[in-house]
């Protein structure tokens, strides 16, 4: 299987090279999983989209620090083009950001959470829609780092996962379009350094409240299992 991954930000985090970019991060947790799998990147961000639709099985769509509500030409696009693989039934996987611009692109409603930010190791729990992946009530801990939030799904999304601070935590649009806003791809080291980054942002608090999250154990393998298995249906 070959998935495009459609690169949304550029990490300009000082001490953060050891990581690579989002690709890199993608590439590196995927391959854990499944060593077999083929990765191409896209810099949608400075618009490079695939010449053939068909070039790829599937697509994935990163995170960023912009916003998917912006009046900017490349998220404009993004969406076009997520809405072009929704026509066509692509498999297409959104993370974060991606998640986020899914649902928008499609007629959801992405906004700041009243809450502000959500930061740290937190869980979702699985819900009756989501027989395929575990029993209701399952938990997933990943890790978030976010103030956006997708307020209400596109009309034929199905929820299958969520929490009191992330309540559409992760859905499911038909047979070609699984999103989670929790990450998959973050190390927790560098998930440190994204928190102390925007530590002013964060607040204090929330901060320290995030880092010491970071010591707990994480489910990410699992959830790129049902990635995995969603995309090879």
């Amino acid at each position: 299987m070959k998935i495009g991954i459609l690169n949304s930000d550029t990490v300009q985090i000082e001490g953060a090279e050891e990581f690579g970019q989002y690709p890199e991060m993608f590439s590196k947790i995927f391959w854990s999983v499944d060593p077999n799998l083929e990765f191409k990147t896209y810099e949608v961000q400075f618009n490079n989209y695939p010449v053939d639709i068909n070039e790829c099985d599937a697509y994935l769509i990163t995170g960023s620090k912009a916003s998917s509500y912006e009046d900017v030409k490349w998220i404009h696009d993004l969406k076009k083009f997520i809405q072009r693989l929704d026509q066509d039934k692509k498999k297409l996987v959104g993370v974060c950001f991606g998640h986020q611009i899914i649902a928008e692109a499609l007629g959801g409603v992405v906004r700041k959470s009243p809450n502000g930010w959500h930061a740290g190791v937190d869980s979702i729990s699985l819900n009756k829609n989501a027989n395929e992946y575990g029993e209701e009530g399952k938990k997933y801990n990943m890790v978030f780092s976010h103030q956006d939030e997708v307020q209400r799904l596109p009309r034929n999304a199905t929820l299958i996962a969520g929490s009191p601070t992330c309540p559409n935590g992760m859905f499911l649009i038909k047979n070609h379009i699984f999103c989670t806003q929790g990450h998959i791809e973050l190390d927790k080291k560098f998930a440190r350094m994204i928190y102390d980054f925007r530590k002013k942002q964060i607040g204090d608090s929330k901060h320290q409240h995030a880092c010491i999250t970071l010591a707990m154990s994480t489910d990410e393998h699992e959830v790129v299992k049902s990635i995995l298995g969603f995309l090879k249906k």
